[in-house]
């Protein structure tokens, strides 16, 4: 496997820990909380979260779609979140070659799933529902594990 390879893997598995944390324990009221009229809701940056992995999927196979998918029930979404991070790592695992470069996947669709993570986190603050503060450069991030268990906090705080 190549070092990007290797490296998109990594960040797949930063964007399932940082992500398991900011969806975690939110409740299902969040999933529809708006800070203003024209923000999208946390039900919807998840599933534009979900298209954003299904995308950088379909390019490392060669295929140019993009699907805006509507939101699901708050969990389902949850779920979907972690299928779609299985699939997109699935396919970065395999011996099948990219269609497109590594950089691109990273500036794309990689990049702004990250972005999306903690606008989540930021809609949690403000919706009364925060999270505590991490390092997370000391955090457990561990390539392939982009399911919901996800290793405990080492350094949290206020």
């Amino acid at each position: 496997m190549t070092d990007s390879r290797v490296l998109l893997r990594h960040t797949l598995a930063t964007l399932a820990y940082r992500g398991a944390k900011a969806i975690r324990n939110a409740g299902a009221s969040f999933a529809e909380y708006g800070s203003a009229e024209t923000s999208r809701t946390p039900a919807k940056i998840l599933a534009h979260i979900g298209d954003l992995m299904d995308w950088g999927l379909a390019m490392s196979e060669g295929r140019r779609e993009w699907h805006d998918t509507a939101p699901l029930a708050w969990e389902k979404e949850c779920e979907r979140f972690f299928t779609a991070l299985k699939k997109f790592d699935d396919y970065l695992a395999s011996e099948k070659p990219l269609q497109v470069s590594a950089e691109k996947l990273f500036q794309g669709p990689i990049a702004d799933a990250l972005t999306h993570v903690g606008q989540i986190a930021m809609l949690r603050r403000m919706a009364g529902v925060p999270l505590k503060a991490e390092n997370y450069f000391v955090a457990e991030i561990t390539v392939g594990r982009v399911a919901a268990d996800q290793a405990s906090p080492r350094k949290e705080f206020d």
